[in-house]
Protein backbone atom coordinates (compact mmCIF):
# COMPACT_ATOMS: atom_id res chain seq x y z
CA UNK A 1 0.00 0.00 0.00
CA UNK A 2 1.23 3.25 -0.79
CA UNK A 3 0.19 6.72 0.52
CA UNK A 4 -0.02 9.95 -1.33
CA UNK A 5 1.70 12.39 1.62
CA UNK A 6 3.31 15.19 -1.29
CA UNK A 7 7.42 14.78 -1.92
CA UNK A 8 10.11 14.94 0.44
CA UNK A 9 10.41 18.65 1.54
CA UNK A 10 10.97 17.99 5.06
CA UNK A 11 8.52 21.34 5.13
CA UNK A 12 4.61 20.77 4.59
CA UNK A 13 2.96 16.63 4.21
CA UNK A 14 -0.24 17.37 2.77
CA UNK A 15 -2.81 14.90 4.52
CA UNK A 16 -4.84 12.88 3.16
CA UNK A 17 -8.76 12.21 3.89
CA UNK A 18 -8.64 10.38 7.68
CA UNK A 19 -8.69 6.73 7.47
CA UNK A 20 -12.17 6.46 9.27
CA UNK A 21 -14.01 8.65 6.77
CA UNK A 22 -12.09 6.37 3.80
CA UNK A 23 -13.57 3.23 5.37
CA UNK A 24 -16.94 4.91 5.89
CA UNK A 25 -17.37 5.35 2.13
CA UNK A 26 -17.52 1.78 1.26
CA UNK A 27 -15.67 -1.01 -0.56
CA UNK A 28 -11.94 0.42 -0.49
CA UNK A 29 -9.29 -2.61 -0.42
CA UNK A 30 -6.40 -0.23 0.12
CA UNK A 31 -7.75 1.47 3.62
CA UNK A 32 -8.70 -1.66 5.00
CA UNK A 33 -4.91 -2.94 4.50
CA UNK A 34 -4.17 0.21 6.13
CA UNK A 35 -6.56 -0.67 9.67
CA UNK A 36 -5.13 -4.18 9.59
CA UNK A 37 -1.49 -2.96 9.50
CA UNK A 38 -2.65 0.00 12.04
CA UNK A 39 -4.82 -1.96 14.23
CA UNK A 40 -4.14 -5.36 13.77
CA UNK A 41 -1.19 -5.40 16.17
CA UNK A 42 -3.02 -3.75 18.54
CA UNK A 43 -6.02 -6.14 19.02
CA UNK A 44 -4.03 -9.10 18.44
CA UNK A 45 -1.76 -8.19 21.61
CA UNK A 46 -4.46 -7.42 24.04
CA UNK A 47 -6.26 -10.86 23.11
CA UNK A 48 -2.67 -12.64 23.58
CA UNK A 49 -2.79 -10.73 27.07
CA UNK A 50 -5.99 -12.01 27.89
CA UNK A 51 -5.21 -15.94 27.56
CA UNK A 52 -5.85 -16.83 24.10
CA UNK A 53 -4.03 -18.88 21.52
CA UNK A 54 -2.43 -17.62 18.58
CA UNK A 55 -5.42 -18.81 15.98
CA UNK A 56 -8.16 -17.53 18.59
CA UNK A 57 -6.17 -14.03 18.82
CA UNK A 58 -6.21 -13.85 14.65
CA UNK A 59 -10.09 -14.76 14.86
CA UNK A 60 -10.35 -12.01 17.42
CA UNK A 61 -8.58 -9.28 14.55
CA UNK A 62 -10.94 -10.56 11.82
CA UNK A 63 -13.91 -10.50 13.50
CA UNK A 64 -13.34 -6.92 14.91
CA UNK A 65 -12.54 -5.58 11.65
CA UNK A 66 -15.76 -7.10 10.40
CA UNK A 67 -17.67 -5.32 13.34
CA UNK A 68 -16.03 -2.03 12.66
CA UNK A 69 -16.61 -2.28 8.61
CA UNK A 70 -20.35 -3.02 9.86
CA UNK A 71 -21.19 -0.07 12.60
CA UNK A 72 -18.43 2.40 11.90
CA UNK A 73 -20.90 3.73 9.37
CA UNK A 74 -23.13 4.54 12.28
CA UNK A 75 -19.84 5.74 14.24
CA UNK A 76 -19.04 9.68 14.51
CA UNK A 77 -16.28 10.65 15.49
CA UNK A 78 -16.47 12.76 19.00
CA UNK A 79 -14.08 12.10 21.54
CA UNK A 80 -16.28 14.20 23.85
CA UNK A 81 -19.04 10.95 23.57
CA UNK A 82 -17.05 8.31 22.19
CA UNK A 83 -13.59 8.71 21.41
CA UNK A 84 -12.65 5.97 18.29
CA UNK A 85 -10.18 4.06 20.60
CA UNK A 86 -12.74 2.90 23.86
CA UNK A 87 -14.99 1.91 20.61
CA UNK A 88 -12.53 0.09 19.30
CA UNK A 89 -11.44 -1.90 22.92
CA UNK A 90 -15.17 -2.17 22.81
CA UNK A 91 -15.67 -4.11 20.23
CA UNK A 92 -12.16 -6.07 20.85
CA UNK A 93 -13.30 -6.69 23.89
CA UNK A 94 -16.58 -8.64 23.29
CA UNK A 95 -14.80 -10.68 20.35
CA UNK A 96 -12.22 -11.39 22.83
CA UNK A 97 -15.32 -12.78 25.40
CA UNK A 98 -17.15 -14.60 22.62
CA UNK A 99 -13.83 -16.82 22.41
CA UNK A 100 -13.04 -17.29 25.58
CA UNK A 101 -16.69 -18.60 26.00
CA UNK A 102 -16.36 -20.84 23.23
CA UNK A 103 -13.52 -22.30 24.94
CA UNK A 104 -15.68 -22.85 28.09
CA UNK A 105 -18.25 -24.74 25.35
CA UNK A 106 -15.58 -27.24 24.13
CA UNK A 107 -12.98 -27.57 27.30
CA UNK A 108 -12.58 -31.53 26.27
CA UNK A 109 -11.73 -30.67 22.44
CA UNK A 110 -10.22 -27.25 22.22
CA UNK A 111 -12.80 -26.88 19.27
CA UNK A 112 -13.51 -23.01 18.93
CA UNK A 113 -16.85 -22.64 16.31
CA UNK A 114 -16.50 -19.47 14.05
CA UNK A 115 -19.04 -16.66 15.55
CA UNK A 116 -21.47 -16.11 12.70
CA UNK A 117 -23.30 -13.06 14.47
CA UNK A 118 -21.76 -10.88 12.23
CA UNK A 119 -23.16 -12.57 8.97
CA UNK A 120 -26.18 -11.65 7.30
CA UNK A 121 -29.07 -12.86 8.86
CA UNK A 122 -28.06 -13.56 12.20
CA UNK A 123 -30.13 -12.91 15.12
CA UNK A 124 -29.18 -9.82 16.54
CA UNK A 125 -31.87 -9.08 18.59
CA UNK A 126 -29.74 -9.22 21.63
CA UNK A 127 -26.89 -7.16 19.91
CA UNK A 128 -26.03 -3.99 21.67
CA UNK A 129 -24.06 -0.81 20.87
CA UNK A 130 -20.41 -1.89 21.76
CA UNK A 131 -20.21 1.92 22.96
CA UNK A 132 -23.22 1.33 25.79
CA UNK A 133 -21.92 -2.29 27.24
CA UNK A 134 -20.90 -2.82 30.34
CA UNK A 135 -17.15 -4.18 31.15
CA UNK A 136 -16.93 -7.74 31.84
CA UNK A 137 -15.62 -8.77 35.11
CA UNK A 138 -14.32 -11.87 34.12
CA UNK A 139 -12.16 -9.90 31.46
CA UNK A 140 -8.83 -8.05 32.13
CA UNK A 141 -9.22 -4.36 32.68
CA UNK A 142 -7.14 -3.21 29.88
CA UNK A 143 -8.60 0.93 29.78
CA UNK A 144 -5.69 2.40 30.70
CA UNK A 145 -3.26 -0.29 29.10
CA UNK A 146 -5.44 0.12 25.86
CA UNK A 147 -5.05 4.27 25.86
CA UNK A 148 -0.86 3.81 26.17
CA UNK A 149 -1.04 1.29 23.92
CA UNK A 150 -3.15 2.35 21.31
CA UNK A 151 -1.58 6.16 21.48
CA UNK A 152 1.97 4.09 21.08
CA UNK A 153 0.68 2.11 18.26
CA UNK A 154 -0.20 5.25 16.08
CA UNK A 155 2.61 7.08 16.66
CA UNK A 156 4.88 3.73 15.25
CA UNK A 157 2.52 3.86 12.44
CA UNK A 158 2.76 7.57 11.59
CA UNK A 159 6.44 6.93 11.89
CA UNK A 160 6.65 4.39 9.72
CA UNK A 161 4.52 5.98 6.75
CA UNK A 162 6.63 9.27 7.20
CA UNK A 163 10.12 7.80 7.09
CA UNK A 164 9.84 7.42 3.49
CA UNK A 165 8.18 10.34 2.71
CA UNK A 166 10.76 13.10 4.14
CA UNK A 167 13.84 14.24 3.07
CA UNK A 168 16.32 11.73 4.60
CA UNK A 169 18.36 14.02 6.49
CA UNK A 170 16.05 15.75 8.36
CA UNK A 171 14.39 12.13 9.26
CA UNK A 172 17.87 11.25 10.40
CA UNK A 173 18.26 14.40 12.81
CA UNK A 174 15.18 13.22 14.07
CA UNK A 175 15.80 9.86 14.50
CA UNK A 176 19.13 10.91 16.16
CA UNK A 177 17.82 13.70 18.59
CA UNK A 178 14.08 12.75 19.12
CA UNK A 179 14.32 9.05 18.90
CA UNK A 180 17.40 8.38 20.10
CA UNK A 181 17.75 10.91 22.54
CA UNK A 182 21.07 12.01 21.59
CA UNK A 183 21.77 15.63 23.21
CA UNK A 184 21.79 18.76 20.53
CA UNK A 185 25.02 19.09 20.40
CA UNK A 186 26.63 15.81 19.69
CA UNK A 187 23.88 15.10 16.96
CA UNK A 188 25.17 18.33 15.10
CA UNK A 189 28.56 17.41 15.25
CA UNK A 190 27.82 13.73 14.20
CA UNK A 191 26.32 15.20 11.05
CA UNK A 192 28.58 18.11 10.86
CA UNK A 193 25.23 20.65 10.85
CA UNK A 194 24.51 23.83 12.88
CA UNK A 195 22.25 23.09 16.45
CA UNK A 196 20.04 25.49 14.86
CA UNK A 197 19.27 23.02 11.75
CA UNK A 198 18.41 20.50 14.64
CA UNK A 199 16.25 22.14 16.47
CA UNK A 200 14.12 23.15 12.96
CA UNK A 201 14.27 19.57 11.75
CA UNK A 202 12.86 17.88 14.86
CA UNK A 203 10.17 20.80 14.80
CA UNK A 204 9.27 20.00 10.87
CA UNK A 205 9.37 16.37 11.45
CA UNK A 206 7.60 16.21 14.57
CA UNK A 207 4.77 18.42 12.94
CA UNK A 208 4.47 16.14 10.12
CA UNK A 209 4.00 13.72 12.45
CA UNK A 210 1.40 15.09 14.29
CA UNK A 211 -0.89 15.75 11.55
CA UNK A 212 -0.63 11.93 10.04
CA UNK A 213 -1.49 10.63 14.02
CA UNK A 214 -4.25 12.95 13.87
CA UNK A 215 -5.36 11.85 10.19
CA UNK A 216 -5.14 7.75 11.73
CA UNK A 217 -6.93 9.42 15.19
CA UNK A 218 -10.27 10.20 12.39
CA UNK A 219 -9.53 13.61 12.17
CA UNK A 220 -9.26 15.21 9.08
CA UNK A 221 -8.16 17.89 9.70
CA UNK A 222 -4.54 19.69 8.04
Amino acid sequence: MTLTMGTKTGDSVPTRPSLLNRLKTGDDPASWREFYAIYGPLIRGFALKAGLREDEAEEVVQETAISVAKHLPGFVYDPQVCAFKTWLLNLSAWRIKNQLRRRQRHPSTGAVPRDRSHEAGADETSWTSPTNRIPDPDLPDFGAEWDQAYDRRLFEAALERMRSKLDPKAYQIFDLYALKEQPTREVARTLGISVARVYLAKHRVQAALSREVRRLRGQARP
